[in-house]
């Protein structure tokens, strides 16, 4: 086996000293251009390549950021389903989310681990990642307050849709109350709703604060919030089975609002099996603002949430706690309401030039 180049072989054939090799690969700027170039072609030459381990242990830093996702990740096998069906689970909330991580961990020049689990306990999987990283950024639901803050002890973390808080702790969130606030006003001002069911589960702070504004905009409007229905985005079966009891009890709401897009495309998908036309029989929402809820049809009524923009603002809030230490740091990102087909708003597939121009529908007009 051939003698891996080293450091100092590079530095002899280039005629300089190894701590300009090392300034080469680590601050460029601060090598004259001639030398640089001269530098980098003995390493080409060589086939040397620079060890970030190495260089991480004399810094006491790996230069990589961790990325811990949803324990209820889409199985291998979704993503590579039949063209005509993957833009349904690809991308999701979690890959435009992690896109923006990429970008910005790229722009910043750190590493980016990915890591997850899809069932407890998740304790083995996020130990040893945040082992490897100098900050963890996790989604909302991936770990416990408690693993949380377990992990901050050690190296900072960032906690996306979440309200922890604590030593080495950032959270990023969107304004999920006032998205679902500007859902369920529409749904009354504009198409007269006044029978709402909301399908979603609120076992993450986000899930709640979107539950939340729903009950709260119809109470002020005089009219009582039913509980959530049991619905999660990912377990298509149970939203499923929901909107087939509605059905099966001849009880379908005026509107089915859901608490993500995920769970409304489910809903659509079962309201048009059982031969039911949205928005003709019933309106649907969604909120995440995917990229399926645009090329469904009729296209979702939804909250768009700046998912690139959460991934970039939560590793510019870890570096920033990585550097600093500061505490506590909590940002809060806007949400914009998007009107489509599915609430019985003119469809912007169906309007030329992608303009909504026509007035609204109300509940059991004719469908567009």
């Amino acid at each position: 086996m051939a003698k891996r180049a080293t450091l100092y072989d590079v530095a002899e054939r280039a005629g300089v000293s190894t701590a300009t090799v090392s300034f080469a690969f680590t601050q460029p700027h601060r090598v004259r251009a001639a030398t640089l170039e001269r530098v980098l072609e003995a390493a080409r030459t060589l086939g040397y390549m620079p060890s970030g381990t190495a260089r991480g242990l004399a810094r006491g830093v790996t230069g990589a950021i961790g990325l811990y996702s949803y324990d209820y990740l889409i199985d291998a096998a979704a993503v590579v389903a039949p063209a005509r069906t993957a833009y349904r689970t690809f991308p999701l909330y979690v890959d435009e989310v992690q896109y923006g991580v990429e970008m910005e961990c790229r722009r910043l020049g750190y590493a980016l681990l990915v890591s997850g689990a899809r069932t407890h306990p998740s304790t083995p999987a996020v130990v040893d990642l945040a082992g490897r990283v100098d900050g963890l950024i996790v989604f909302a639901g991936s770990l416990t307050a408690e693993e949380i803050g377990a992990v901050a002890r050690r190296i900072p973390v960032v906690a996306l849709g979440s309200d922890v808080n604590g030593s080495r702790v950032g959270t990023v969130r969107v304004d999920d109350g006032l998205g679902m606030r500007q859902v369920v006003e529409h749904l009354l001002a504009a198409h007269g709703c006044r029978r709402l069911l909301f399908l979603g589960e609120g076992q993450t702070v986000e899930m709640q604060s979107r539950y939340q504004a729903f009950a709260e905009v119809l109470g002020d409007a005089g009219l009582v919030a039913a509980e959530p229905l049991p619905s999660r985005p990912g377990v298509d079966e149970t939203t499923v089975r929901v909107v087939r009891s509605c059905l099966e009890r001849g009880e379908l709401p005026d509107a089915f609002v859901c608490a993500t897009d995920q769970e409304a495309l489910v809903t659509l998908d079962t309201l048009a099996s059982a031969g039911r036309s949205v928005p003709r029989d019933v309106l649907v929402t969604g909120f995440d603002g995917i990229v399926a809820g645009r090329l469904s049809r009729p296209t979702l009524t939804t909250v768009q949430q700046p998912m690139a923009e959460i991934g970039r603002t939560a590793v510019r809030t870890l570096v920033s706690l990585m550097g600093e230490g500061e505490r506590d740091q909590a940002m809060c990102l806007g949400v914009e309401l998007l009107l489509g087909g599915s609430c019985g708003c003119p469809d912007p597939a169906q309007v030329d030039g992608g303009e909504a121009t026509a007035k609204p529908q109300e509940p059991g007009s004719s469908e567009i």
